[in-house]
């Protein structure tokens, strides 16, 4: 594998649009939102840290996460890399340790992104920190998109090319990764 055709990528907030369906999922459990301009799931609800945790790992243990959109343009342009570039994906998600709902994770994204695009799955448990996961491919120089901004200076530190796809919960980053609004803005960036 060529270092410079492998992109890592986080997943929800990069390729599936995760709070939309997270929205859809808490309204039918009767939960209201609190503060729509937020990304905290614990303010967004006002929620105690132990009702956020239990929450978001429900659904992420779901039927539900089977069935996420995609994230803005995100099937254009990783078909685009994919097909006409030959770049291939590593997916790093922190999601759940239940196998079932892993298995369900990677058939939402073959269906959406086809069954090439992406040739390795690492699904972490539930909030757990990519630091790990993104130590074997430390001093590679690949490119490493995420959204949150932890990760993508944890990608900095590793030796890779991180890249910060911007949300209202990351307005504020100060740090190093080069930001953009979609996938267009990336993939102009890796072949330009």
């Amino acid at each position: 594998m060529i270092k410079n055709k492998l992109i890592l990528t986080d997943c929800d907030g990069v390729l599936l649009d995760w709070l939309y369906s997270f929205d859809q999922w808490m309204k039918k459990h009767g939960y209201l939102v609190h503060r729509e301009s937020t990304y905290s799931v614990r303010e967004r609800y006002d929620l105690d840290m132990t009702e956020k945790r239990r929450l978001t790992r429900m659904f992420n243990e779901s039927a539900w996460i089977r069935k996420l959109p995609p994230h803005l343009d995100a099937i254009k342009y990783v078909r685009k890399l994919h097909e006409e570039h030959g770049f291939v994906f590593h997916v790093i998600t922190s999601q759940t340790d239940v196998e079932y709902a892993q298995h369900l994770r990677v058939k939402n994204l073959c269906e959406m992104f086809g069954s090439t695009a992406f040739e390795k799955y690492v699904i972490l448990d539930c909030g757990a920190d990519k630091d790990e996961a993104l130590a074997q491919y430390k001093d590679s120089g690949c490119w490493w998109l995420e959204d949150k901004p932890e990760n993508a200076d944890a990608g900095l530190k590793m030796g890779l090319n991180s890249v910060l796809m911007s949300h209202d919960h990351n307005r504020g980053y100060t740090g190093s990764a080069v930001r953009v609004r979609n996938w267009k803005e990336f993939y102009e960036i890796i072949t330009g």
